[in-house]
């Protein structure tokens, strides 16, 4: 685990990011990589920065990346995990649900966490055992008793991950369509509400911080959730 010293410096080079991605909007260039899947030169711009700035200060953690290849990982080691822009849909259309998303893994779990939204200025951060935070103030979970009053976000990617109750946004494969909108429908019927934000990261912090009840999501990749992980375990969610 870092000390608070070392968060404090991690959080500062997340907020870091907003000049950079603002800056990068500016000349942005789109690549897709598949259906409804981008990366932006604002992905690759943020996740080149906080490889170079973590690795000054933490020279000994290598960093696992959604854009990048991660090859010769090994459980026992500890990993920065990395989301550089969890939402780029919504980021080359303007739509400002997207965030830096940053983990630490160490020992099997994800240990600290931080969701940074350059468009709104919140972030979202929690260390182990030391509760979870938006912009400094504590926050937690909703202690809504009803399912029937609960809103829940939810996502359309494929294959549900065991490791994942959360509701989140990546329509990868479209023709799984048919397989997943009864289940939304299902749930759709007994809650409240639904969302669909395009940010799986997003999603679990406003879970963690009330605005939301519930997120599911099938084939999250460990960049989409990790940060969200303990910022929702510490506000006394479940994942």
């Amino acid at each position: 685990m870092i000390s608070a010293e070392e968060q404090k410096k991690v959080a500062d080079l997340v907020k870091q990011t907003k000049d950079l991605i603002l800056k990068e909007m500016d000349e942005e260039e789109v690549m897709i990589k598949g259906a409804a899947n981008y990366v932006t030169n604002v992905d690759l711009a943020v996740q080149n920065f906080l490889k170079e700035e973590l690795g000054k200060v933490f020279p000994e953690i290598s960093l696992i990346a959604e854009e990048k290849e991660n090859l010769g990982l090994s459980k026992e080691e500890t990993y920065w995990i990395l989301d550089p822009i969890d939402g780029t849909t919504n980021l080359i259309r303007d739509f400002h649900m997207s965030a830096v998303a940053l983990g630490l893994y160490e020992k099997g779990e994800i240990v600290f966490g931080i969701v940074y939204n350059p468009f709104t200025d919140e972030m979202f951060q929690a260390a182990k055992g030391e509760g979870a935070y938006l912009n400094g103030a504590p926050i937690q979970v909703s202690d809504q008793p009803e399912f029937k009053d609960a809103v829940v976000s939810f996502g359309s990617s494929p294959d549900f991950s065991d490791a994942v109750i959360s509701y989140g946004s990546t329509p990868y494969k479209k023709e799984e369509a048919r397989n997943l909108f009864p289940i939304f429908y299902s749930i759709f019927m007994k809650c409240g509400d639904f969302r669909r934000t395009g940010s799986a990261e997003l999603d679990m912090c406003y879970v963690a911080c009330g605005r939301e009840h519930g997120y599911i999501e099938r084939d999250l990749k460990p960049w989409d959730y990790s940060a969200g992980t303990v910022i929702l375990r510490e506000a006394g969610g479940v994942v």
